[in-house]
């Protein structure tokens, strides 16, 4: 078969609630294919096969014989360095959920075995892949909001875990917390536009059970040009959910809320929503380009790394 012709292959491990997306996301495209899917929780794994009609497996070890191009790391992050080990020392590149890992040091780890058997890496962005988001990025890089005065994310949950999200993992201290679920998702916007910032201060708090995650955390840095920086995020508070990361110009202020909604303001004028000018590519389409030896717009693991960094300073 002509190499342009070739569907990239997906096998997956981690078959929850984000796992399916991938499956969906996957399946709308026709230049990918998914090979085979695999989880430890085989109730749920039989679920995902009778109703996407996808071959499954019961153990990683016939995963690893099918040779996929890519395989998908869709389980806690505590799991993510030693299952991007053994798919590296079989060849196969690796996209993988974030945050990259459960701490700096696993996530480290993961970008040398990466390297040292030269496989490609990627990591699981979504927003990067979002016409609001592109928007946003290329009203800031192109001046349309002028000088940028100040950066903030405010993330407000009345429920965590989110009443849709609830597994043995997601409350913990050791794997979950809105910072890691959610915070690396905005790092990773703030990084492409701005490179590096350093957290200056924070206080970041947590419930008496140790076993538990994070009840509230604020935080304030720059850029490494000056930018102010404000994240605050609380949950357990009497509210509706609330995500909002927020750009402010001396033009315009440019506002990404509750994920997918772009909004904007004026001076002396209310905020309004306004539809994306940027029509994005997909992360299933970068994939296929990698295996095509063509360019690709990937979120590699070295960049995870960064992220991965400052996530741990704030869980202190």
């Amino acid at each position: 078969m002509l190499n342009h012709l070739k569907k990239t292959t997906f096998a997956l491990i981690g078959t929850g609630i984000v796992g399916e997306r991938i499956i969906n996301q996957i399946l709308a495209h026709s230049t990918c294919e998914i090979v085979a899917v695999y989880d430890e929780n085989s109730t749920r794994l039989q679920e995902i096969k009778s109703k996407y009609h996808l071959h499954s497996l019961n153990s990683l070890d016939e995963l690893w014989a099918l040779k996929p191009d890519w395989v998908y790391i869709g389980t806690p992050p505590n799991q993510h360095a030693p299952l991007t080990e053994l798919a590296a020392k079989h060849g196969c590149h690796i996209l993988s959920e974030k945050p990259l890992a459960h701490d700096v040091s696993a996530g480290e780890w993961m970008v040398d075995v990466t390297k040292e058997m030269n496989v490609q890496s990627a990591m699981h962005f979504p927003l990067m892949y979002s016409d609001a988001v592109q928007s946003m990025m290329a009203a800031v890089n192109d001046g349309s909001l002028g000088s940028i005065q100040r950066i903030e994310l405010q993330t407000y949950f009345p429920h965590w875990p989110r009443l849709w999200q609830q597994n043995p993992w997601i409350a913990s201290r050791e794997q979950g917390g809105f910072i890691r679920e959610v915070f690396p998702h905005y790092f990773q916007i703030m990084y492409r536009l701005f490179n590096h910032f350093s957290i200056q201060a924070f206080q970041t708090n947590y419930p008496e059970n140790i076993e538990l995650c994070e009840t509230s955390t604020i935080a304030f840095g720059e850029t490494n040009k000056g930018i102010p920086i404000l994240i605050n995020g609380q949950s357990g508070i009497a509210q509706e959910e609330v995500l909002s990361f927020k750009i402010y110009g001396t033009k315009k202020v440019m506002a990404l809320k509750n994920w997918s909604e772009l909004w904007e303001a004026e001076i002396d004028q209310e905020a309004r929503r306004i539809e994306p000018t940027v029509k994005a590519s997909t992360l299933f389409e970068e994939c296929h380009s990698i295996m095509q030896n063509k360019e690709a717009y990937l979120v590699t693991f070295e960049e995870g790394l960064i992220v991965q960094k400052w996530i741990d300073q704030l869980l202190g």
